[in-house]
């Protein structure tokens, strides 16, 4: 069976929830409540058993015992994680157009290195633009379309084992989720160990059950696009208004590096709330939490999330750091996919490498329950250090704000 449920019905899945889960996890978050969210998992197989890490063996609240990567992707996606379509009224809420708009493209893509021993995360950006090499021999193209490459060819085949509607939907999704894997593995040098994406509906809930995200911008924004329609300064944000804060594309003065700008900050004030005081002594707001989870993740079939969440209880800090691969030009002209952000594939690796291996975190906030800290913001060091955040060449391109603190674009 391509995709399992453990559960009831699954309206999405995530990518954005997912970091403030982890970080919820490492907690103390009641483990009755956690093992809910595991039964109502929706599971895919798209990681190959030599990816998979067995570490079950680990006592709870001791950290990982091997490093591990996690892929989260937003996919721009038009049907739930069962391949049905979604209701139009839902799509009129997000400003998402019609059931037909969507090209199932991964308009986010983070990937996360946890590493062994109980120190800091990282979270790093990629901008879905980057011209890159596909798997599977498609050849250069935006890695955004890595997904809808796979899935449009797997397509065919499919049909012609007899699947129809949501059934060849779900699996035409798995064979996107492989090549987006395999192209990310590629292009960053590290393997994937875990998956797990978010689609429209799925992000909105998340944001709706947290009781909304506090973010801030530098200037007013209004983007019939996405629906952006906020005043300059802090606010909350949740549902639409949260989906539209982190998809507006057009009008922000760096493309898309503002718009993973956006996605960090969101990230880090998400991870904040779900944080807060009250979230895990108060009832309703731990099972609307818990419901929404389970109504947004799709994770790889391999993943436990039980002994996983029980093992980042041992992270020392408790704090995630965020970053952005360097990139060399917004606008650079391709043969037949239009403007792409030019990327050196070989300056991403090496980038990615000193990231994980000095992870430039310092944890903002105050202690929470059983000692681990909310957030943690990533500076811009100078160029000579190669840490996170640093910009490798006079050429290369970085975000303007430092993302997880102060206001945005």
């Amino acid at each position: 069976m391509l995709l399992s449920s453990r559960g009831s019905r699954i309206g999405g899945r995530v990518t954005l929830g997912v970091v403030s889960t982890l970080v919820l996890a490492a907690t103390g978050f009641a483990w009755t409540q956690l093992s809910k969210l595991d039964n109502g998992i929706v599971m895919a197989d798209v990681i190959p058993p030599s990816a998979q890490i067995d570490d079950r063996g680990t006592p709870p609240g001791e950290p990982l015992k091997v490093a591990q990567n996690i892929l989260l992707v937003g996919i721009d996606a038009r049907t739930d994680a069962y391949g049905n379509p979604l209701p139009q009224n839902v799509l009129d809420a997000l400003h998402a157009g019609s059931g037909d708009d969507g090209g199932d493209t991964t308009d986010t893509i983070i990937l996360v290195h946890i590493p062994a021993g109980g120190a800091a995360a990282t979270a790093i950006s990629i901008p879905r633009d980057s011209y890159v090499d596909i798997a599977g021999g498609y050849g250069k193209h935006k890695i955004n379309s890595a997904y809808s490459r796979g899935k449009n060819a797997a397509m065919s085949g499919l049909r012609a084992r007899g699947l129809t509607g949501a059934q060849l939907e779900v699996a035409a999704n798995e064979a996107g989720a492989k090549t987006a894997i395999q192209t990310v593995e590629k292009f960053t040098g590290l393997t994937i160990n875990h998956y797990a994406a978010i689609n429209l509906a799925g992000f909105d809930a998340l944001s709706q059950a947290v009781g909304g995200v506090d973010v801030c911008l530098k200037a007013p924004v209004h983007d019939s696009y996405s629906g952006a329609d906020f005043a300059a300064g802090p606010q909350t944000l949740s549902g639409a208004q949260a989906l539209a804060f982190v998809r507006q594309r057009h009008g922000l003065l760096n493309g898309d590096l503002d718009r993973i700008a956006r996605q960090q900050a969101f990230l880090s004030g998400m991870a904040k709330k779900v944080l807060s005081a009250g979230t895990f002594t108060d009832v309703s707001k731990l099972n609307s939490l818990v419901g929404a989870v389970q109504g947004a993740v799709v994770l790889d079939k391999g993943w436990d999330v039980l002994s996983f969440a029980q093992q980042l209880r041992g992270l020392t800090s408790g704090a995630i750091g965020f970053a952005t691969i360097p990139v060399q030009s917004l606008s650079m002209q391709t043969p037949s996919d239009g403007d792409a952000v030019k990327v050196d594939p070989a300056q991403v690796r090496q980038f990615v490498r000193t990231a994980i291996s000095t992870p430039a975190v310092q944890a903002s906030g105050d202690d929470t329950t059983g000692g681990v800290k909310p957030v943690a913001a990533t500076g811009t060091k100078p160029p000579s250090t190669g840490a996170v955040g640093t910009v490798g060449a006079s050429d290369t391109k970085q975000p303007a704000t430092s993302t997880a603190a102060g206001c945005v674009n």
